[in-house]
């Protein structure tokens, strides 16, 4: 098995140091940051391994192997660094299908003082890199293929959705950006998807975007799908001209989600109401919840403005090197089951 994935793991290796030099190009600098944390991330639908960390007096507190090094990164953020990049292995529970698995690589990638256009820049940038040492021209996967060297099509989620799904989002979201659920179940319905009677509108956003306008994105070429509504980027900064969505994007390739990136939120009483929902609607629906990180929340509010992007990395060194499953570009991966 080894053998055979070998291939894969050497064009991994080497799509790993082109984008570690486009970094350093760009004056960013590595950052290692530590995987125990008080809390995992404060998102209803990411779920954390939990741990317990036995003090010197034999008190025993409780820690969690963190989702992201979102929290940290911010930190140091607001400790005065710039630009900074990390390749961190994250952990998240309940996640394993042929493009998921509980530890894998994320990197994230932070510009103080610069707004999340230039993420997308990034993001186009990279995607070149790494197909070039990965050494294929088109990035590959399950029969569909998109072209690199070609600008990524920057895609609303307002007007996806209606070119996709034939919905108007926008009829279902206030000028506040507050959410109408009856009017979101009507035009699902119309669009033949299933709904449920406990079906939240967040639920609903979420089954239309992964059923009807997902496996259309990054096709020929990636795509920026962005301006997410405000209910759907817990840690974005409202859009200055639209107050329904925030400055939230996520990068697409062959249909597969690459990347998640904001402009971030830097307003921490804001981010502490957000997270408090955020663990309302998990307490509802997984009958548990995460502390909130004070420290992170007290950085925040000297933290400058910045914007900030998550890609997994082993995705897209899968599409970039011909793989059809994560773990063959993973040296060691978990393994679970029979």
């Amino acid at each position: 098995m080894h053998a055979d994935r070998r291939p894969f793991l050497m064009a991994r290796n080497r799509i790993q140091a082109a984008l570690r030099a486009f970094f350093t190009r760009n004056d960013f600098i590595e950052v290692d940051t530590a995987a125990l944390q008080v809390s995992p991330g404060n998102e209803t639908h990411l779920h954390a391994f939990r741990t317990d960390l036995i003090a010197s007096d034999g008190s025993v507190n409780p820690y969690y192997l963190h989702t992201s090094p979102e929290f940290a990164c911010k930190k140091l953020l607001a400790a005065g660094e710039r630009r900074i990049f990390t390749f961190a292995h994250v952990y998240r529970n309940r996640e394993t299908s042929p493009t998921h698995q509980p530890e894998f690589t994320m990197l994230e990638w932070y510009r103080a003082g610069e707004t999340y256009q230039s993420l997308m820049a990034d993001c186009g940038a990279m995607l070149s890199f790494a197909a070039e040492a990965g050494g294929q021209a088109l990035l590959r996967y399950r029969g569909l293929e998109c072209d690199p060297a070609l600008e990524p099509e920057r895609l609303t989620v307002a007007d996806s959705f209606i070119r996709y799904a034939d919905i108007d989002l926008t009829d279902t979201i206030s000028a506040d950006g507050t959410t109408d659920r009856g009017r979101l179940v009507a035009s699902v319905t119309a669009a033949g998807i299933r709904t449920a009677e406990d079906d939240t509108w967040s639920d609903l956003f979420s089954r239309v975007l992964v059923e009807k306008v997902e496996p259309f994105l990054g096709i020929g070429r990636a795509t920026i799908l962005c301006e997410y509504p405000v209910a759907e980027a817990a840690l974005a900064r409202r859009s200055p001209s639209e107050p329904r969505v925030a400055e939230r994007f996520e990068l697409y390739a062959c249909g597969v989600e690459l990347a998640n990136a904001f402009g971030e939120l830097t307003d921490a009483d804001e981010q502490r109401r957000r997270f408090k929902m955020e663990m309302k609607e998990k307490q509802r629906i997984y009958g548990e919840t995460y502390p909130l990180d004070e420290d992170f929340l007290a950085a925040l509010a000297i933290m400058p403005e910045a914007s900030g992007a998550a890609l997994g990395f082993e995705r897209l060194a899968m599409l970039a090197s011909g793989a059809s499953r994560i773990d063959q570009v993973m040296w060691a991966p978990v393994r679970w089951g029979t």
